[in-house]
């Protein structure tokens, strides 16, 4: 069955702004939670469809991804089988209401789960620029990054050489530690990571002197990453696991590469068409000719028949940018500029002269009749 908006799920309009989309889905959430439908599947799928959607639209760049592009922007962020309790990023922000409902479904267990083992790295953003060109064909380009690595002194486990790994002392070794609050819904537990060992269950006798114990050294690494024709200002590109590394040998985060596009000397771009403005001489215009005219693909030739107004516009098939997703090529459009010549020769200006004596002519024979057709051609 196909997915539902998300803007739909939420029961919120496009321009929702965040403390709307959070309130809609912390009554969602109320409303399907397992403790108020024990034993009612539905209600947890639909507590499942509200938390992924809120997991997207919670975000400024997912969500970008998904007014775009719609569900297909976003499966990137997902595994293979879809959004799963493990992808909801936000379960810390609702725990004073719903208590240890999340600890269960976002944490995969109990209250008395295993130590959850050292944090994720941290994400890391970086922008490249793009030619209209490049974009038209995809491209490659190389990255520099400066981020945190794991420490080759400590193997990333923060632990001088000969050191001890201990149980915490504070949680047990269990890594969690329990916080009863009073809620609307009266007494509520929680679990939270322990504040000693930040998670991990244990702690370290002596600590590696070249990172501190945080099992991480900033370093340097030059990256390669492959961009899509048809990309837009504003995507990305997620490189997974190459942001920086996790304290004590904790999982990496990602580089998330953010698309700019230069500005072009000749096109502007609309969607997947490019625009052209072209610039012709009046006797082109008035006789017709065959201009040639560049495009992303090179050069090529217009035909521009006679009696051509000024602000005309030309399509030129599939000579645009493609798709991102695949769904065809995008057009030229090709916008008819009348050039006037600021100085004239004097072969030049006897010509004109000359046609000026004919307009002349004309007007005084038919009259009314002509400037009707000129009213016409620019309205």
């Amino acid at each position: 069955m196909a997915k539902r908006d998300y803007y739909e799920v939420l029961g919120v309009e496009r321009g929702a702004g965040d403390s709307e989309i959070k309130s809609a889905y912390r009554k969602l959430a109320l409303k399907h939670h397992p403790d108020r439908n024990q034993g009612d599947a539905a209600a947890e799928e639909l507590f499942k469809e509200a938390s992924e959607a809120y997991e997207i639209l919670s975000d400024t760049d997912k969500r970008a991804q998904y007014d775009r592009h719609g569900h297909a922007g976003v499966e990137g962020n997902f595994g293979g089988g879809g959004f799963q309790w493990s992808d909801f990023s936000h379960a810390s922000d609702f725990q004073d209401v719903f208590g240890d409902i999340f600890d269960s479904f976002f944490g995969g267990g109990g209250r008395r789960r295993g130590p959850s083992g050292p944090p994720r790295g941290r994400d890391l953003k970086l922008k490249v620029s793009l030619t209209l060109e490049e974009i038209m064909t995809g491209v490659e380009k190389q990255i520099n990054l400066t981020r945190l690595e794991g420490c080759g002194t400590c193997n990333a486990s923060g632990a001088a050489p000969g050191a001890q790994k201990e149980s915490c002392s504070t949680c047990g070794g269990v890594g969690q530690v329990q916080q009863v609050a009073r809620t609307l819904f009266g007494q509520s537990m929680t679990v939270t990571a322990c504040p000693t060992c930040g998670g991990e269950g244990s702690t370290v006798s002596a600590r590696c002197s070249d990172c501190d114990g945080e099992g991480r050294v900033r370093g340097q690494t030059r990256l390669t990453v492959r961009i899509p024709a048809g990309v837009q200002e504003g995507n990305y590109i997620p490189l997974r696991g190459q942001g920086e590394a996790g304290p004590r040998g904790g999982p990496s985060g990602d580089c998330l590469v953010f698309i700019e596009e230069k500005e072009h000397a000749q096109f502007t771009r609309d969607g997947d068409d490019v625009i052209l403005q072209l610039p012709v001489s009046f006797s082109q215009a008035a006789l017709g000719s065959e201009i040639e005219v560049p495009t992303l693909q090179g050069q090529a030739v217009l035909k521009v028949p006679a009696g051509t107004q000024a602000g005309r516009v030309f399509r030129m098939a599939r000579k645009g940018i493609p798709d991102v997703n695949g769904r065809g090529v995008g057009d030229q459009l090709v916008q008819v500029l009348l050039w006037t010549p600021q100085e004239l020769s004097r072969e030049e200006r006897e010509v004109f002269e000359a046609l000026s004596k004919l307009e002349e002519e004309r007007v005084r024979s038919e009259g009314d009749s002509f400037f009707d057709r000129i009213r016409k051609a620019f309205s």
